[in-house]
């Protein structure tokens, strides 16, 4: 009972923070929690191999402005050329190697799931973050670029 109770305080958390990620995927959470042969085996699958899809579908998501065109090699070249740019992938390399120990964290120490859970719904709903590794690395370039006053161009 209180695992329904935990997921129902999460939908409504998510549902008055307008976070629209988070209470969808506490819907089908509960969805499936409500067909225990479902979730007898469904769960263990999705919580072995969840994040590898989300950074999947992150990265398709990426890949499609260089599918469309939208980015090209000349695009890639001019980035490399400014410091902003080499910020961006310093970044992108840090974010790869700080997951990387964060996975290794999470199946050596689950307990401390709880506590990520809770800081990604409090930075989720009530600081309208959004919880996602290359956006993290697009999130501190971002700040050393402002901070630094440089630019792409």
């Amino acid at each position: 009972m209180e695992s329904w109770i935990f997921l129902g305080l999460i939908l409504l958390i998510a549902y008055l923070g307008k976070n629209s990620s988070l209470l969808i995927a506490g819907a089908v959470v509960m969805v499936i929690k409500l067909f225990p042969f479902l979730s007898q085996k469904l769960f263990p699958v999705i919580q072995a191999k969840g994040i590898n899809w989300g950074v999947t579908v992150i990265s398709v998501a990426i890949l499609i402005p260089i599918a469309t065109g939208q980015i090209q090699f000349k695009d890639l070249i001019n980035a490399m050329k400014t410091p902003a740019g080499w910020i961006a992938v310093i970044c992108g390399i840090l974010v790869a190697i700080l997951s990387k120990h964060g996975v290794n964290l999470l199946s050596s120490t689950p307990q401390v799931t709880v506590a990520l859970v809770i800081g990604t719904i409090i930075g989720v709903v009530f600081l309208k973050g959004v919880a996602a590794g290359p956006v993290i690395a697009a999130g501190i370039t971002y700040y050393l670029v402002t901070l630094l006053n440089l630019s792409f161009s």
